[in-house]
């Protein structure tokens, strides 16, 4: 029942994620909380983060406090970016609500090679976009997405690399339907009916959710594949290795993320492909479960680099604490994926503006507590690190 002193504000990720789980269907949901085998490093993700404490000052602390910074040449309002996520079935504007938020937040846009949204939208909405591409293909098709990024007017380039799933959950994985035709409408329609709002939504846009990618094949006019078809040539094309990464980043004249590094001698290696960025990820841990938490490794990659390329960090942000002791331990800004998909399955595109609300005053409020004017003056000091908190050092 429509309830009109509903209020859609929300005031924390958690309370986006529960509203999130209440307006989804079940499968739905279940993708986005998704996770492999046990999800000891999805749950590590979060968790990792509560492990560590804060110093606060009592007296002293600045009346203003700055948080702007640029990453891979963009300018932000915030070290906050949007981390590259696919098929955003959980609202019929996808992708483009969450540009839009962006844009309106001031903070880049990832747009995933799996994405609901054609890019050349996505990109309308918001300029500051970086596309990620994964090593899927031949070497002429891979060159080819880049080209139409960069022709659609993306300002950078993220390659995935943390791709090895394990096909199997615990908890089971949530089935997922290669198209939605007639018997997937019927087979689904009873957890459609019991999230009336969210049907509600897609029979207002006149549309049904689309489980096509438009940004895999190389041009626009090329039919779109099924998620599954491109799914297939991704995991059917042989890992890459270093010296292929380094020949995929001289295609690209701009700014270059390698997104999934875990280990010092890794970070290296992005750097010496040319890498201008690289991000410490899990791929929200749905890549190797037991891999420790981003922020527990985040200190080895950025000793390992200094200050030759960019580091960013991925996986298990939920609070603008979070981002505070990422960037303390060294990180230029962080990445998010299921905070912002919540707010958008929540309430749109002001969900995934509520979200960056959220974490900008988070970041604020710690700030302010640690007594520190700038994100710039953020140190290891300002953290309180309990023995055996990282993994020894590869």
């Amino acid at each position: 029942m429509f309830n009109p002193w509903f209020n859609p504000w929300f005031e924390s990720v958690a309370v986006a994620q529960k509203r999130a789980k209440r307006r989804l269907p079940k499968s739905v949901y279940g993708a986005l909380i998704a996770g492999a085998e046990r999800g000891v490093t999805r749950d590590d993700n979060c968790a990792a983060f509560d492990e560590l404490g804060l110093r606060p000052l009592t007296a002293g602390q600045p009346a203003g406090r700055e948080m702007a910074t640029e990453v891979m040449g963009q300018p932000m309002s915030m070290p906050v970016m949007i981390s590259p996520t696919g098929v955003q079935a959980v609202h019929p504007d996808g992708e483009v609500a969450v540009a839009r938020a962006a844009a309106a937040r001031g903070v880049v846009m990832g747009l995933s090679s799996f994405s609901s949204k054609p890019m050349n939208e996505v990109i309308a909405a918001n300029p500051q976009t970086l596309f990620q591409i994964y090593w899927a293909g031949d070497r002429d098709s891979m060159v080819g997405r880049m080209e139409r990024a960069k022709s659609n007017g993306a300002v950078g380039m993220i390659l995935t690399l943390d791709w090895s799933f394990v096909h199997s959950r615990d908890w089971g994985s949530p089935s997922i339907p290669e198209a939605i035709d007639l018997q997937t409408m019927v087979k689904h329609a009873p957890e459609a009916i019991l999230r009336p709002r969210w049907l509600l939504d897609w029979v207002r846009s006149g549309s049904l959710p689309q489980l096509g990618v438009p940004n895999f094949p190389v041009s626009e006019d090329d039919p779109v594949p099924g998620f599954f078809d491109a799914y297939g040539v991704w995991m059917g094309t042989p890992p890459p290795t270093w010296d292929d990464v380094a020949w995929l980043r001289s295609q690209w004249d701009g700014p270059f993320m390698v997104k999934g590094i875990n280990r010092a001698d890794e970070a290296r290696r992005a750097a010496d492909a040319g890498a201008t960025a690289i991000s410490v990820s899990t791929h929200a841990g749905n890549n190797i479960d037991g891999t420790p938490a981003p922020i527990r490794v985040l200190p080895e990659v950025v000793d390992a680099v200094g200050d030759e390329i960019e580091v960013v960090m991925d996986s298990g942000i939920r609070r603008g604490s979070d981002v505070v002791k990422a960037l303390a331990l060294g990180a230029k800004a962080v990445m998010i994926g299921r905070a912002y998909l919540w707010g958008l399955a929540a309430n749109g595109q002001a969900g995934v503006e509520n979200v960056l609300d959220v974490l900008r005053m988070g970041i604020d409020s710690n700030m302010l507590g640690l007594g520190k004017a700038s994100i710039a003056d953020l140190s290891a000091d300002d953290i309180i690190i309990p023995d055996g908190f990282s993994p020894p050092r590869r």
